[in-house]
């Protein structure tokens, strides 16, 4: 077992961090490497969808005739296959073994790629089960499994270094519980930037765990919430990932620090085509999963001092790059939103994003 050191800031480099956060005005972070032509090699595959991306339709109880509900991953797979995405990244979770075939038949049916999304043990009482998932979603023909450690958001849920520590060491063993199953049965085990790991941090957990079968599900967009930006994560992270989630990101300004929300690909400060590229450069036969989901903007309030408790990543020169980035990339227009729209008009725009993301997959990344 190990653990991952803390490097607090200096004096120096705190005061530094703080008198940039108030004196730079919040914006959205960009990236600034350029956008080559995409090489033919990256041709193939045509992205899929993560089923994240239907948050409003998966389970949906909704009577809609458009717009039906996705009961479970057959459903999933089948809509994903007629609007012309190349795959599926899908919850597994209580599959029985006959679930799992018919899966698998349909994966076969469509042609299309599956990968599982599972669970950590949180103790060894919980490992059998974990051991029962891996072999459903091998039955079903799953080439990755993606994971997170955390449900919530780092700066929300913990309130002190302490709480996080106590975090960090009990999700470093539920990764280590799950190593010697997924290698019994050569099942890779990715786990996601969440929210939860700055990229360094997940970079170190797994360079220091040492597995051929535990790598990254690399989220193109989930750190900018952490003020890293996406060429920083994706540089970082690309190396070790297995999996993938696109996404394009939108920043807005807002009185504790500024707004975040997955935006249509193209729309918002990711640099795609070199994201794409630099994952296919490392590993050659990686998915590229579509993470759009529809929602209201979420508020990271990098102004308060509790959103800062359990950082420790950034440098006072750091702050000052991105505060600069920030101040020139303003999300034209408004920041997707749910709030106030019907049930029907909310799975339209949804599906308005999908799609909307997949053509751009197609006329821009080289993908399909």
């Amino acid at each position: 077992m190990f653990t991952l050191p803390f490097h607090p800031l200096s004096a120096r480099q705190e005061n530094d961090r703080r008198d940039f956060l108030k004196k730079a005005g919040l914006g959205v972070l960009a990236m600034s490497f350029p956008f080559p032509k995409l090489p033919s090699y990256l041709e193939g595959v045509p992205m899929g969808i993560v089923v994240h991306s239907y948050a409003a339709r998966w389970h949906s109880d909704s009577p809609s005739e458009k717009y039906p509900g996705f009961e479970n991953a057959l459903s999933l797979m089948e809509h994903c296959k007629e609007i012309g995405a190349g795959g599926v990244q899908t919850v597994v979770n209580g599959w029985a073994t006959d679930f799992a075939k018919k899966v698998r038949d349909v994966r076969e049916k469509t042609g299309l790629y599956l990968e599982g999304s599972i669970g950590l043990p949180k103790s060894k009482n919980e490992v059998a089960k974990f051991e029962a998932e891996v072999l459903a979603a091998k039955e079903a023909g799953a080439s990755v499994l993606r994971t997170a450690c955390l449900s919530g958001r780092r700066y929300v849920i913990f309130k002190t270094k302490s709480e996080y520590e106590t975090f960090r060491t009990t999700a470093i063993e539920s990764i280590e519980l799950a190593e010697p199953i997924v290698r019994k049965h050569k099942m890779k085990l990715a786990v996601e930037n969440h929210k939860d790991w700055t990229s360094k941090e997940l970079a170190w957990i797994i360079n220091n765990l040492g597995s051929e079968w535990v790598g990254v599900t690399l989220d193109f967009g989930n750190n900018v919430s952490f003020m890293e930006t996406p060429e920083d994560v994706i540089q970082t992270l690309a190396p070790l990932a297995f999996s993938t989630h696109v996404k394009d990101m939108g920043i807005k300004n807002y009185h504790d620090g500024f707004l975040l929300s997955e935006v249509p690909l193209g729309e918002g400060i990711v640099d795609l085509k070199s994201a794409v590229e630099l994952c296919k450069k490392h590993n050659p036969q990686i998915n590229f999963s579509l993470e759009m989901i529809t929602r209201d903007p979420l508020e990271i309030p990098v102004m308060k001092d509790s959103y800062w408790a359990t950082f420790d990543h950034l440098s006072g020169l750091d702050v000052y790059r991105m505060e600069r980035l920030m101040e020139e990339n303003q999300f034209k227009g408004e920041l997707p939103q749910v709030t106030g729209l019907s049930k029907e008009e909310q799975l339209a725009y949804e599906e308005k994003n999908v799609l909307a993301c997949l053509q751009y997959s197609r006329s821009s990344l080289g993908l399909g």
